[in-house]
């Protein structure tokens, strides 16, 4: 350390002083060399002071340094720390999987699907990520070539001609079959009639969107595998739904959530918002809607904003799916605008997907439903409004979603809730106002009708009368047409939510065991009928677009087996009326006859069992027939 000529020290020297390694320090801190020239040249103290601070620092450094070198091996090394870790959370979970599959594999049966699906992703980012440039640089010469137009024309003709083959082979047993094709030909007719260019109509997106519901139509319908994924799957929905039960049983009370509609329906659709609000905000709803939108664009060759708001109608509203293309709608063509409104129509919400649930609907149809409805809809939306513009959106690549702007999973859960109230308050709004309107609108047809001694009339007597040939041409039989009919035209005319609650009363009658007919009224209808009358409400869908949709569902619709083992049944000591002792006695009764004496005769099933006359007796003491005289 050095003065000047002012006798000020030269602070330079300090640093230099501290750090050369040739002095050494005592113990008690002190550097011997440095307290001579100190002494010597008479160093300030506010000098001194630095100086020791300056050591200070220089030791804090020294001490810092392991923890400086442990901080830049992670930093370096983080993405080997990360593989391990990822490793050891995958042993473990495979663990667990295994332990979970062993132990019982039908308990384990939910955790099996998903692992599946995970594996299934991740097995297609991987492929794509190592081949998938490579596959595209190989297909590319074949874009445009005349091969891969023969290869279209030939592939489209396989498919039809095994269409007509399966539906000769199929109908030739069961003839009624044809009569839902012809309804499909004719709604087909019908629709091309009122088709805007009728030269411009894509029968590629016509043929490819009713043959993508028909082929999910065999596999959900007809395939014991696909009917039993999709049942396994809506019951796994209704047992997720129930869990509603715990949080509105605490704000309203166990009574009013078993006994009342609005505490045990609307509590549902406030928890799906919740869940659904969740999902977006991770981003899972956009890459489902993205996959099935690139699916159906490959395939039925519409463009990337049309496809990704029908996709997106599958779970949520019809006036939330134009959110996701907002930034694109002011580019969109008129035939582009015309299929995303037609795909609201023909599509329900998740939302609203488990009110109707919670009204006891089948969760598997509900599900089915929605989804076969969206490359219908688009098939149909291009058959009445072909595309006459030039798209700005023909791009294979589609388009990005973003994700939530939420801050974290909990904003989301909470933004999704509060959100839901409204939907939930409409929902109240609309029964009691439309149910209202109904009733009014049935008391002046009776009053009209009475003053021209016309006795009964109501608006379900109307439609029952005017949509029966179109409820036929679906499929359904003759004796449930009118009933069939009266809650199509109450969803079409008044609300699909009255429309729902009217079929799962009929439903909740015919699984009580009630007679079919009373007083020569049918009070229930079939389980197809059910089936097909849940198709034909799920959605928002103008006559011709059910009329399509559920013409397909009935060529495929057969029934599955027996609905009881009746022998089985009527071999046990049953005392209330249910619906499986209701078609069980039925049957004893057609198979019984009075031949002048005191014992009856049993044929069919029923010959020579020797329970057969215990049965019948205790199916007279529940139904009045004939031969119980």
């Amino acid at each position: 350390m050095k003065t000047n000529e002012r006798g000020v020290t030269d602070l330079s020297t300090v640093e230099t002083d501290l750090e050369n390694p040739g002095l050494e320090l005592t113990e008690e801190g002190e550097n011997p060399e440095r307290t001579r020239r100190t002494e010597e040249q008479g160093e300030p103290e506010g000098l001194k002071s630095l100086g020791d601070g300056l050591r200070s620092s220089t030791h804090q450094r020294k001490s810092l340094q392991p923890f400086t070198r442990a901080r830049s091996f992670c930093k370096t090394h983080a993405g080997l720390f990360k593989k391990i870790l990822l490793g050891l959370l995958c042993l473990a979970y495979t663990a667990y999987f295994l332990a979970a599959c062993i132990l019982d594999f039908q308990r384990a049966l939910a955790l099996f699907v998903l692992t599946c699906l995970v594996l299934l992703v991740l097995v297609h980012r991987l492929l794509k990520g190592f081949i998938g440039k490579t596959l595209t640089r190989c297909l590319k010469p074949f874009k445009n070539s005349r091969l891969n137009v023969w290869m279209k024309w030939v592939f489209a003709g396989v498919i039809l001609i095994g269409l007509i083959v399966w539906l000769a082979l199929d109908t030739a047993q069961r003839p009624e079959q044809l009569i839902p094709f012809a309804g499909i030909c004719m709604f087909i007719l019908i629709l091309f009639t009122c088709s805007k260019h009728h030269s411009a109509v894509s029968w590629r997106a016509v043929f490819w969107g009713l043959c993508l519901q028909f082929v999910f139509g065999i596999l959900v319908i007809r395939t014991d595998p696909g009917f039993n994924a999709f049942r396994w799957l809506g019951e796994q929905v209704q047992t997720f739904l129930n869990y509603t039960v715990a949080g509105s049983s605490f704000v309203f009370g166990d009574v009013l959530v078993k006994d009342v509609f609005a505490f045990q329906a609307l509590p549902v659709i406030i928890f799906f918002g919740c869940v659904m609000s969740i999902l977006y905000y991770l981003g899972l709803v956009q890459w489902v809607v993205q996959k099935i939108a690139w699916f159906l664009q490959l395939t039925l060759g519409t463009t990337a904003t049309e496809t990704l708001a029908v996709a997106g109608n599958i779970f949520v509203g019809m006036t939330e799916a134009p959110l996701l293309i907002r930034p694109y709608l002011a580019d969109m063509t008129l035939s582009e605008i015309h299929a995303v409104m037609t795909g609201g129509f023909a599509t329900i919400s998740g939302t609203v997907m488990g009110a109707f649930i919670s009204f006891g609907i089948d969760p598997s149809s509900l599900i089915s439903a929605s989804v076969m409805a969206a490359p219908s809809a688009l098939a149909l939306s291009k058959l009445v409004y072909p595309e006459v513009e030039e798209s700005k959106f023909k791009n294979k690549e589609g388009v990005k979603l973003p994700r939530g702007k939420e801050k974290n999973v909990l904003e989301a859960a909470s933004n999704g809730a509060t959100d839901a109230v409204g939907l939930a308050a409409n929902v109240v709004a609309n029964l009691i106002g439309f149910l209202a309107v109904l009733a009014f609108i049935n008391a002046a047809l009776s009053w009209l009708g009475e003053i021209v001694d016309i006795q009964g009339l109501t608006f379900q007597l109307i439609c029952s009368y005017v949509l029966r040939p179109m409820v036929f041409m679906m499929g359904v039989d003759w004796a449930d047409c009118p009933m069939v009919a009266e809650m199509v035209g109450i969803k079409f005319f008044i609300n699909e939510f009255v429309a729902y609650q009217q079929l799962s009363q009929y439903k909740d009658k015919r699984l009580s065991g009630m007679e079919e007919w009373i007083g020569g009224k049918k009070q229930w209808i079939s389980v197809r009928a059910e089936t097909i009358t849940t198709f034909s409400l799920c959605g928002f869908a103008n006559l011709s677009s059910i009329g399509i949709t559920l013409g397909g569902l009935r060529i495929l619709y057969v029934p599955r087996g027996a609905e009881a083992d009746c022998v089985s049944f009527l071999n046990t000591s049953f005392t209330n009326r249910t619906y499986e002792a209701y078609v069980c006695c039925r049957g004893l009764f057609e198979s019984t006859s009075l031949n002048g004496t005191n014992l009856p005769s049993f044929s069919g099933p029923w010959e020579d069992k020797e329970f057969s006359a215990v049965a019948l007796a205790n199916c007279c003491g529940l139904y009045a027939n004939a031969v119980c005289a």
